[in-house]
């Protein structure tokens, strides 16, 4: 463990944010907790400042609500995404503090208030069909104590609608342009911003659409400077990005 990580660790315990039973185990153990089906990594936060967070797509019920168990100690906001309502109605009943956001198909579990930064994050789509990629950034964003300005449906089609936002979108320290079909609104924003933008193609649109690859090179080869893409549909990572930079 560095020393810097150490002397956080020891400032934890001494606040009361850290129990000196995880404390201890975090500096004589393996950093992780075995579950058989899973190896919980407990020591992410010290490593990278979050924790580490639950994909609950090919995971069932039972494995999600073992893992969440494994973490309450060291662990608030336990952030789970991609969850089906189904699977959240048994976790529900496991952890009665367990919050869902339809939208965004995540989980806020072991909740609590987190400090949110002065600045914030534009989160900007180009139609309402990508929204629910947009909420699991913004749930993502603001678990990690980010301030989120929702800027949704402005897409080329009607350019009018995103100039009429433009001022919301040019005060935010990072934005995040979330678009389907062509993908031709990162391009847009990218030339009237001098912010980081993160572009994230999404699945949204017809057959030549191409499940989003269409859009995700159109992002990759866009002519505006400072654009940086994730994956397809990947709303967390963008904001996760996002939330390090917000927090610069």
């Amino acid at each position: 463990m560095k020393h810097e990580d150490l002397h956080r660790l020891l400032c934890d315990v001494a606040c009361g944010r850290q129990s000196a039973d995880s404390a201890e185990r975090m500096l004589s153990g393996s950093g992780f907790t075995d579950l058989e089906f899973a190896k919980v990594d407990l020591a992410r936060k010290q490593r990278n400042g979050y924790p580490e967070v639950i994909y609950a797509e090919g995971k069932t019920s039972s494995q999600i609500i073992g893992i969440i168990d494994a973490m309450r100690e060291e662990t608030v906001n336990i952030l789970c995404t991609r969850l089906s309502s189904e699977k959240f109605a048994a976790i529900k009943a496991a952890e009665p503090d367990a919050v869902y956001y339809e939208l965004a198909r995540c989980a806020l579990i072991n909740r609590a208030d987190v400090v949110q930064t002065d600045s914030y994050i534009a989160i900007v789509t180009a139609g309402t069909s990508d929204i629910p990629v947009a909420e699991e950034a913004a749930v993502t964003a603001e678990a990690y104590g980010n301030r989120v300005a929702r800027v949704y449906d402005v897409g080329v089609a009607g350019i009018h609608r995103l100039f009429a936002r433009l001022d919301v979108i040019r005060g935010a320290k990072v934005v995040i342009v979330i678009a389907g079909m062509e993908g031709a609104l990162a391009s847009v924003v990218g030339g009237l911003i001098d912010k980081p933008l993160i572009a994230v193609p999404t699945s949204v649109g017809y057959g030549a659409n191409l499940k989003g690859i269409t859009a995700l090179l159109a992002m990759l080869n866009s002519c505006a400077s400072g654009v940086t893409v994730v994956n397809i549909d990947n709303g967390f990572g963008a904001a996760y990005s996002a939330s390090i930079m917000n927090h610069l």
